[in-house]
């Protein structure tokens, strides 16, 4: 009587809990970034390795300003198991508060080799505006 090998089915049980990580790492991907400043703006830069612009969307409302996206994942390979996956995919959203002395209707967006840079003027100091009233009689 030939013994069955217990060890033949034990990779699928190893590895069943990490076939959805990708998902969860979706959840979580909130993509680096780094703000600055200089006299005339504020300049926040985004890194979204492997995403496309046309899957970026921003947003300023609030005093809030919203970078929100999709990296996908196109990779198709038949015939092969993954026990583990190290790439970042799926849906992700960063939202910044605004300074206020913010532009929110100059804001401009370059994007280039993974690098979204987000440049938003400053408004300057508040111009006093004086404006006679004229009275009214009758």
């Amino acid at each position: 009587m030939v013994e069955k090998s217990h060890t033949a089915g034990w990779w699928p049980q190893v590895y069943e809990p990490l076939r959805h990580v990708g998902e969860k790492v979706a959840d979580w991907f909130a993509p680096r970034s780094e703000a600055s400043t200089n006299e005339k703006s504020y300049e926040i830069c985004v890194e979204l390795p492997g995403v496309q612009a046309d899957d970026i969307e921003i947003s300023a409302h609030d005093n809030q300003l919203t970078v929100k996206g999709e990296k996908k994942l196109q990779r198709e390979e038949q015939g092969r198991s993954y026990f583990f996956s190290e790439r970042e995919y799926g849906a992700f959203l960063r939202t910044f508060r605004l300074p206020t002395d913010a532009d929110a209707d100059g804001i401009t967006a370059d994007f280039e080799d993974g690098v979204l840079k987000l440049s938003i003027p400053k408004a300057g100091p508040p111009k006093e505006k004086t404006r006679q009233i004229k009275v009214r009689t009758g």
